[in-house]
């Protein structure tokens, strides 16, 4: 089709037989952006229609996703076991226990204080010789034993107050941060499935339907956005020069408003011929070069394929 356009051109051109003319044709072309996924899979639905208008962020398909729906389900559940075993050890021990082992303490330093009471009862009875030593050793072994018992129960109390330890405390925290990045990862993968357009376009064309399998990369929806318009037209060597990039040509087309400019954003580096066209001072007249322009006003009536007449800057003015 290319090489048909090209061809075209270069009818023209030497139909013109005015080196030197203000006006060439050309026609309207389109950078096409293709939509597919990273993933393989089955269509399984289709949101818009060939020629519909879209806006960014628009969903246009999806592919079957209950692979990735399981998987983030599963990661949210694990998010929340990580986190209620985080908060577990943060909180400590619940009220009721942590009162039953105060209570516990409690009893322990009553029985303490009854061992050192009895054990002062003892040391003065043996110095009147109505106690033996061994009634005093077995009341001072009571109040070590008691005495023991309260400190345990002290350590257990504060460290119910205090919850884990810190070292079980930083491993519970990196559990719940692994669980939030596999949650992420899952829902990376679920939003994968869906095919969304990144811009305001229209829909050029729909390449795939529900039920049918897409390849990795390969493209389901096809989109022409209005930014992406572009006129394509050929210029001979005597021409290419009054047309340098970034210099604004006219533009008129059937239909189109009057006074429609467009500006040069593409010059191609070597000049294009027709076989059997050789390089002689007769043949150089029929070499061209392709050159593109975009339009500078919005342009809602030109389309690709639409043939449209340019005209060129005067000789000499290259803006």
């Amino acid at each position: 089709m290319k090489s048909l356009a090209l061809f075209c051109a270069i009818v023209l051109l030497a139909g013109c037989g005015d080196q030197a003319t203000s006006t060439v044709q050309g026609y309207v072309e389109g950078d096409y952006q293709r939509i597919g996924l990273p993933a393989a899979g089955q269509v399984v639905s289709l949101a818009v229609d060939r020629g519909s208008a879209v806006t960014a962020g628009q969903e246009l398909f999806t592919l079957d996703h209950d692979a990735e729906q399981a998987a983030l389900a599963q990661a949210q559940a694990l998010l929340e076991q990580a986190t209620g075993q985080r908060d577990n050890l943060l909180t400590g021990r619940r009220l009721l226990e942590i009162k039953g082992m105060e209570a516990q303490q409690a009893q322990a330093e009553a029985s303490m204080r009854l061992s050192e009471a009895q054990l002062r009862r003892q040391e003065a009875l043996v110095k009147s010789d109505f106690a033996s030593h061994e009634q005093v050793d077995e009341a001072r072994s009571a109040l070590d034993r008691d005495r023991a018992r309260v400190a345990e129960l002290s350590a257990q109390v504060a460290f119910a107050h205090e919850g884990g330890r810190n070292a079980e405390i930083a491993a519970a925290e990196a559990g719940v941060r692994a669980a939030q990045a596999a949650l992420g990862q899952a829902q990376w993968r679920l939003d994968q499935r869906r095919g969304l357009a990144p811009q305001d376009a229209r829909v050029d064309d729909v390449l795939f339907h529900p039920g049918e399998q897409v390849a990795a990369g390969q493209p389901v929806v096809s989109l022409l956005a209005p930014g992406n318009i572009k006129l394509r037209f050929y210029l001979s060597p005597q021409q290419v020069a009054r047309a340098p990039l970034g210099s604004v040509i006219g533009l008129a087309c059937d239909g189109c408003a009057a006074s429609m400019t467009a500006k040069v954003s593409f010059i191609a580096s070597e000049a294009s011929y027709a076989p059997p066209v050789l390089y002689s001072r007769e043949g150089k007249d029929k070499l061209v070069f392709l050159i593109e322009a975009r339009p500078v006003q919005a342009a809602p009536l030109l389309h690709p394929g639409q043939p449209i007449t340019v005209t060129l800057p005067p000789a000499g003015d290259g803006k």
